[in-house]
């Protein structure tokens, strides 16, 4: 599932694109992705303008000129696809809005979804989201506290969205690993220094990802050369049997419960319990 890193990039790269520009029609071949049918869905958005892009999270925020709002999430698989004239995506699109400038696909998507909702609307969906892990009033000791009641392994909350939103899996795995910390360690055993390290490498990790493309590998528009870039140059995540970047050792796989997690057992020792 595309996390913050690639929502951010998508931010960036549509912005360009989409903001200011005229919604001319919308193409629907899945409803069921959209909270309003698609007749309802095309007559709202009709020259509609897109006003900006904004990123919540692991959610990506179209604004429109009457004050609606268009929230999308993606799941596994899915991808966006900007492209003018006849140039289409990859993989098939469910729902397409079309611009004066060009057309807007979301494609690859089977589960997820589109909504069309009011500022309200939106503030309600959005209310449980933890607070995004690069706002700047997001300090060190703001962010320790938000685990502060934990009890469960360090990857499962980093990954819960109430906790702390826009990090998923990739990224757990990845930011744990440039800490030097276990995922699958419990909370109440991560020491004072090693959250400081946490939260350090949250900021290098998801920032540089996210200059870097991120890991969707479907790139954005024909002559687009930046998404997906960081892929290849994870550490950890999906290497099991890989030697570690840093020290060589095999990179090996190790359940949290329900998630699996990737870690260099030399890099990000076990530390037993006291």
């Amino acid at each position: 599932m595309p996390e913050l890193p690639e929502i951010e990039n998508y931010r960036v790269l549509l912005t360009e694109r989409l903001a200011g520009d005229r919604i001319t029609g919308t193409q629907v071949l899945q409803e069921k992705h959209l909270n309003v049918s698609a007749e309802e869905f095309d007559e709202a958005l009709a020259n509609r303008t897109i006003w900006f892009v904004e990123r919540r999270g692991k959610h990506l925020l179209l604004h429109l000129d009457n004050g609606k709002r268009l929230l999308a999430q993606l799941h596994a698989g899915a991808a966006l696809f900007y492209g003018q004239g006849e140039e289409r995506p990859q993989s098939e699109a469910q729902i397409v809005i079309h611009l004066e400038k060009g057309s807007l696909y979301v494609a690859g998507m089977r589960q997820g979804f589109v909504h069309l909702l009011s500022v309200k609307e939106t503030q309600q969906v959005l209310a449980e989201l933890g607070p995004d892990p690069l706002d700047k009033r997001l300090t060190l000791e703001k962010f320790t506290q938000l685990f502060r009641k934990k009890r469960g392994a360090l990857k499962a909350a980093l990954a819960d969205q109430q906790v702390i939103s826009g990090i998923g899996s990739f990224y757990a795995d990845e930011i744990a690993f440039a800490a030097a910390v276990r995922p699958d360690i419990k909370i109440p055993l991560i020491q004072e220094d090693a959250w400081q390290r946490l939260y350090e490498a949250m900021h290098v990790v998801l920032k540089d990802a996210a200059a870097k493309g991120g890991s969707i590998e479907q790139p954005l528009t024909i002559d687009d050369k930046l998404t997906g870039g960081y892929y290849t140059q994870r550490r950890v995540y999906e290497r099991a049997g890989e030697a570690c970047g840093t020290c060589g050792t095999p990179i090996e796989v190790v359940g949290t419960a329900a998630r699996k997690a990737f870690v260099c057992p030399s890099c990000q020792p076990e530390q037993e319990e006291s």
